[in-house]
């Protein structure tokens, strides 16, 4: 399917906005009450342009019940406006052709988006990686090792810079391109601490949220961001998940959205795993490998004749890309400037060297905190330097 030709079936070409004053229009409309996306597009439908659309506002929304109704002012649009614009960001609207192709395509598409950074990489094909924000240390590595073999073969990584998973998948496809969907504004981040890594997207990646400029994020706009991350994609990839957690929903959303969802598979003992063998039970595509992500994509890219074609992955070019993983010195992320290292761990094993190395932790300190651990029998050291949670 072209995404460009959906475009044109939601959006009435004359109401694009061409102006500064359509987008003002454009803006306003989208923030006014009680018009979310799906209100937002009928209206352009109904009333052929932004400005027509404000007219008739208040009468549509008398007519529903809503007495006394405002639509957002001109003034309250204006400010958000220069507020973007001070922050670096520009604002994408739906149905031009900066707006990311395929999230047009979903049923509730974001009539605007604000973006920092460079929007031409939500035109090329994406891939959401999402997982656990207390992600273990092998569920962080292999956030690395997808982004790091699906960034050279041609995709965009895709995630919600959150701790955890989604932090170590920005992290690792910095160089190849990286997308942060935010709960908040852009100009807001979240959690404190990834404010470099969001920098760092900035500068070399995108930075996209439906939120108004300066919005702090809330629990209710994190379900709406997740949304945003699958719609972008192809697909989604849940490496580590709880039953009941974000990551869940996003796949939920993604099967809505007819992406295709793929997730790695855990250890039943780990609740963390929990989500991932669900979905994987339901027919959830299995994932080891970025190969395996390429295969299960294929016939999605198949008549998105502006989408490069990924590059096929060898298994010696996946061994290479693993032992790089495993023997890079790993920057600073949520998860390793935190001194708890039992939630780096699962009920799999994993080297100790590599353990105090994601720590983020002097040497000294995190063996002391390891053994610690052992003497409340709350790790198992097993033979070879492993480590597992005790069971």
């Amino acid at each position: 399917m072209n995404p460009s030709a959906t475009h044109s079936q939601k959006i009435p070409p004359s109401a694009l906005p061409q102006s500064e004053s359509e987008i003002l229009a454009w803006l306003r409309l989208a923030r006014s009450r009680r018009v979310g996306p799906s209100t937002f597009i009928r209206l352009l439908r109904e009333h052929k342009n932004a400005e027509a659309a404000l007219a008739a506002l208040p009468e549509v929304a008398s007519l529903a019940g809503a007495k006394s109704y405002m639509a957002c002012r001109a003034d309250q649009a204006n400010a958000e406006m220069e507020a973007g614009f001070s922050a670096g960001a520009e604002l994408l609207c739906l149905g031009t052709p900066e707006y990311p192709p395929h999230l047009a395509l979903i049923a509730d598409p974001p009539p605007v988006l604000w973006a920092i950074g460079d929007p031409a990489l939500a035109q090329r094909p994406t891939v959401g990686l999402v997982g656990a924000r207390n992600a273990s240390s092998l569920g962080q590595r292999m956030a690395r090792i997808l982004a790091k073999e699906l960034g050279p073969a041609g995709y965009i990584i895709a995630s919600g810079l959150a701790r955890g998973v989604d932090t170590a998948a920005h992290i690792a496809s910095l160089e190849t391109g990286t997308i942060a969907v935010l709960a908040g504004g852009v100009d807001v981040v979240y959690p404190r601490e990834n404010k470099g890594l969001w920098e760092q997207i900035c500068h070399n990646g995108l930075v996209v949220s439906e939120a108004p400029i300066g919005t702090s994020p809330q629990a209710r706009h994190f379900p709406k961001r997740n949304r945003i991350i699958s719609g972008m994609s192809l697909g989604i990839v849940v490496i580590e998940g709880a039953a009941k957690s974000g990551s869940l929903i996003t796949a939920r959303n993604a099967l809505d959205q007819g992406r295709e969802v793929m997730a790695i598979p855990g250890s039943p003992l780990d609740p963390r795993a929990t989500g991932c063998n669900m979905l994987l039970r339901d027919g959830a595509g299995l994932v080891l490998s970025g190969a395996d992500v390429i295969e299960y994509l294929e016939s999605a890219l198949q008549g998105m004749a502006d989408f490069p074609a990924p590059v096929e992955l060898t298994a010696p070019q996946i061994a290479h890309s693993r032992a790089a993983t495993e023997s890079e010195p790993l920057q600073p992320t949520a998860s390793s400037i935190t001194p708890n290292l039992k939630s780096l761990l699962s009920t799999a094993p994993v080297p100790e060297d590599t353990l105090i190395r994601e720590s983020g932790l002097p040497t000294p300190k995190a063996m002391e905190l390891i053994f610690d651990l052992e003497l409340a029998g709350e790790i198992t050291r097993h033979p070879g330097g492993l480590l597992s949670l005790a069971t």
